[in-house]
């Protein structure tokens, strides 16, 4: 793969930091391979299905090979290989790349709405993903404990409850465990896999892609509809790109060249070869794999398995909700740092409940991984199909790829995500509507929220004077500068702000010494010093700062108002005092910037976002708010 880009072939690991660089992929075991690690609990189950539970060695044979060279292209050739090479500032994931091609490469307007949509539905399949998991996992019990079959949903339940209700606490602590948890049910699976395989190793003929193509090309509808089943062993492959900023590429890719992949690849090959054998696919083949005796045991480590999934999709959903506020696509959400140990240990309240809420809804309404099945993978597919157009674009203008090359290699991946996507849409009736369905409700208030927002800030938009002039005035109107340091908080990049005139409109007065504060957040993850602040004295003693912020960090203000003190800046800390505006939307009656309905919910999102106090980190106790009411 060194022709296709020249990060793929990457130096030899220095070996005084191998011992760090296993801990790092150890740790990725738990993190980012929790969704794909736990797929053999219902891929193949749901394939079978499919094909109306026939399992001729023909059908056999040919949903094992489409599944190996599903997980060798999508995952290892697309994701691993190529997605990977294109990162943000280190950062990967569907918005990571929006941003990188839609402001880079000034191509914004059809590359956000991808990567918005996208986004949007990763959250829909983000619901499915806990309920569907921990099913499977419980469901070694029509197996072991058939009696115990109708405890299955209420067990599930509570499970979902526990790991929903125990997030404002953090991960840090258990976080350690999920990396060597998720390495035994690796090699438990591999181990399985390996006695499936010496019942009948035939199976391996299964690498030849010449029985996946025989079974799509002579069974009719029923081949286009197994494509649904197949998606599922892919269905956290996204994952893989998305947290690649928390571990970097390399401990990725070596966990899921070396453990991940192989152990799939076994288990799924092991389960194909006992039915082959002539092994019953009723209830979860899966949990024929393992001998009786070790039956609950294994039921246990899969449902831990299944729970630690479940934690890294609600933990990739803070993350992304992160993203996209600070992206300025969702309004400000009161977001809670669970650990000084790591940017990602946060937790987001509404966010954390919303899932709850529908993920036991789907779990009670399906009662089954079966029926979750239907509604799972659809809106995945589709994230995939958009992710394949903007690798296309990152091709062209980051990889300066000829236009041949490009489409030739893109287009594989689009005829790809394309055929998968159309195979899940037949399952749209059957409950494919749920994650679409929260998909749009997402995808819709982010451009509310963005569009609303861009009103307010071209409502507010006036002719600002000049701090010479204004300082001028306010001597010679005879304003008193009393003592004290004020800080205003605003949009505007040049002359006085608003929120300033308001205050002394109705004060009268101004501090000594004031300090006028713009943050920017920028379309990459992180902006280091010396680039992060920059700082003009623009009269006596009245400064313009501007702090530049990535979307992966955390606007302290006060920490940053130190920095700048340090710099140069003649602000007194010790007695300063913030201000910041608050907007009351109102309609507008005459040519209003959006429909009214639109209005009223932007408004809405507005007064439930989270504070300016508690977003910027500012004490309480030394900010001033002052309001005003825009009309959009």
């Amino acid at each position: 793969m060194a022709s296709i880009s020249p990060e793929l072939s990457e130096p030899e690991i220095p070996k005084a930091t191998r011992t760090g660089f296993a801990l790092t992929g150890l740790a990725a075991l738990g993190i980012v391979f929790g969704d794909i690690g736990t797929s053999p609990l219902y891929t193949l189950k749901t394939a079978f299905d499919f094909l109306s539970s026939d399992p001729t060695p023909e059908r056999i044979l040919g949903i094992l090979s489409l599944v190996i060279w599903t997980l060798f292209l999508i995952t290892s050739i697309k994701y691993v290989a190529l997605a990977m090479s294109i990162d943000n500032d280190g950062e990967g994931g569907i918005l990571a790349l929006m941003s990188l091609l839609g402001v880079q490469r000034h191509r914004r307007p059809a590359i956000v709405l991808a990567g918005l949509l996208g986004a949007a539905l990763i959250y829909g399949d983000g619901a499915i993903t806990p309920a569907i998991s921990v099913l499977s996992a419980l469901e070694g019990l029509d197996i072991a404990a058939p009696a115990l079959q109708q405890y299955e949903v209420p067990a599930a339940v509570a499970i979902l409850v526990v790991l929903f209700a125990a997030q404002p606490l953090g991960t840090s602590r258990i976080g350690a465990a999920f990396g060597p948890v998720m390495l035994v049910w690796f090699l438990t699976i591999a181990a399985l896999g390996i006695w499936g395989l010496a019942q009948d190793p035939w199976v391996l003929v299964a690498v030849n892609p010449y029985y996946g193509l025989h079974l799509l090309a002579t069974n009719g509808f029923g081949g286009f509809a197994v494509l649904g089943g197949i998606f599922l062993c892919v269905t956290g492959a996204e994952a893989l790109y998305a947290d690649m900023g928390h571990f970097g590429k390399r401990p990725i890719r070596a966990s899921w060249s070396w453990i991940v992949f192989p152990s799939l690849v076994l288990n799924y090959a092991g389960q194909c070869a006992i039915a082959l054998r002539g092994e019953s696919i009723a209830n979860n083949i899966f949990f024929r794999l393992c001998p009786e005796p070790l039956l609950i045991p294994l039921i246990c480590l899969a449902t831990v398995a299944t729970i630690i999934a479940s934690q890294s999709i609600i933990t990739g959903a803070f993350s992304m909700t992160r993203q996209a506020i600070q992206l300025g696509w969702l309004p400000r959400l009161h977001i809670t740092q669970t650990s000084d140990r790591g940017y990602g240990q946060i937790y987001v309240g509404v966010v954390n409940w919303l899932l709850m809420t529908v993920t036991i809804a789907l779990t009670v309404l399906f009662h089954s991984s079966d029926g979750l099945a239907a509604a799972y993978g659809i809106a995945v597919s589709l994230t995939m199909l958009m992710t394949s157009f903007l690798l296309f674009i990152a091709m062209r203008e980051i990889w300066r790829w000829n236009l041949w090359l490009s489409a030739a290699t893109a287009g594989l991946f689009i005829v790809i995500d394309a055929g998968f996507f159309a195979s899940n849409s037949l399952k749209i009736a059957e409950g494919g509507y749920v994650p679409l369905l929260l998909a749009a409700v997402i995808y819709g208030l982010m451009l509310i929220w963005h569009r609303g927002s861009v009103a307010v800030a071209h409502s507010m938009e006036q002719t600002p004077m000049t701090v010479p002039k204004f300082l001028a005035d306010l001597t010679a109107r005879g304003v008193p500068r009393v003592p004290g340091t004020a800080v205003f908080l605003t949009r505007t990049t040049s002359g006085v702000p608003p929120v300033m005139s308001w205050h002394l409109r109705h004060n009268r007065a101004l501090h000594e010494r004031v300090a006028v504060l713009n943050v920017v957040t920028e379309s990459r993850p992180r902006v280091h010093w010396p680039e992060r602040m920059t700082i003009v004295e623009e009269g006596d003693k009245f400064w313009r700062v501007t702090a530049h912020f990535g979307f992966m960090q955390r606007p302290d203000i006060p920490h940053l108002m130190a920095q700048a003190e340090q710099r140069g800046c003649g602000i007194h800390l010790d007695d300063v005092t913030y201000y910041v505006g608050h907007e009351n939307i109102l309609h507008r009656r005459q040519g209003p910037a959006m429909p009214h309905w639109q209005e009223r919910i932007f408004a809405a999102m507005a007064r439930n976002a989270s504070h300016l106090t508690d977003y910027f980190w500012l004490p309480r106790d030394q900010v001033v708010e002052i309001g005003r009411q825009v009309l959009i």
